[in-house]
């Protein structure tokens, strides 16, 4: 691990057995740790029989701490910084702080680990082979519903989470905007002793969690929309070209008529282009 740098590390996200050598070995030699929960890593570190320095950063002090994890790293520390589990910078604000370093010529490293988004895209049993991190959808009803409306007609599978007490919020959303057939899997408490992989429909979903009360942490991955079905053009290339011709005998060019006929049909402009020269 290099001196005066940024090191990111993947932490588990349920299972401690999870944790690689690597990161074990990152988490030995930093000079300190900058942690999303201060006790959430020390137990990491008791775990391993570390001690370590801890400085804890999250999103609301993310300014000021991260202004005082610089000055260390600058001063020639090296920091570790871990979230509470998965992967820091993804969707949390470890990536301002990669960002910072990025922008002051800080090395900035990474130790990959577990991350909940793709553990849970493998065993959806959705296509996983395009598909889009969504994070977590906003508690404010404007921004979620653009967010939304946003990818309403988006192909690629996509990877949202969730907390257990938005959940049903989240879901009826969902449904509303998808339609209640979509299919989803909710996948809950991820490599942990009640792990739940539950493959339905936003609806089933929608319904169960009315009356059930949510437990532990969610990501919901929900199958993309129908790709759209290109509809075959009622004319023929040689239809389109004789309708070019009419607007070249009113003194359009070539070019200008094929362009006007591609409009018209539906065509494309080049094929209709060649058969009139």
């Amino acid at each position: 691990m290099e001196k005066a740098g940024l090191t990111l590390v993947g932490t588990p996200i349920g299972n401690l057995s999870d944790l690689s050598p690597r990161a074990a070995e990152a988490l030995s030699q930093a000079d300190f740790i900058a942690a999303e929960d201060t006790r959430v890593t020390l137990k990491l570190l008791n775990h391993l029989g570390l001690k370590k320095p801890l400085i804890s950063y999250f999103e609301h002090n993310r300014n000021d701490h991260g202004r005082l994890i610089l000055e260390r790293i600058r001063s020639g520390e090296s920091c570790v910084l871990v979230s509470d589990a998965g992967m820091p910078a993804i969707s949390d604000p470890g990536e301002h702080l990669a960002a910072a370093c990025e922008a002051e010529g800080i090395p900035v490293t990474c130790v990959p680990g577990p991350t909940a988004a793709v553990t849970a895209l493998v065993l959806s049993g959705l296509p996983t082979g395009r598909f889009t991190f969504e994070g977590f959808l906003s508690v404010n009803k404007r921004a979620r519903r653009e967010h939304l409306l946003s990818v309403a007609h988006e192909t690629r599978t996509m990877i949202f989470y969730e907390a257990p007490h938005k959940l049903r919020r989240t879901l009826m959303d969902l449904a509303e905007t998808f339609g209640p057939d979509r299919r989803v899997a909710l996948c809950r408490e991820l490599t942990k002793l009640h792990e739940e992989v539950w493959r339905t429909t936003l609806g089933e979903a929608s319904a169960r969690y009315r009356e059930e009360e949510p437990r532990g942490e969610f990501v919901l991955v929900v199958a993309g929309a129908p790709a759209p079905v290109l509809q075959e053009p009622d004319v023929t290339p040689e239809e389109a070209a004789e309708l070019a011709r009419g607007w070249m005998e009113k003194g359009a060019s070539p070019a200008e008529a094929a362009k006007e006929a591609a409009k018209a049909t539906g065509l494309k402009k080049g094929e209709i282009y060649r058969l009139l020269i």
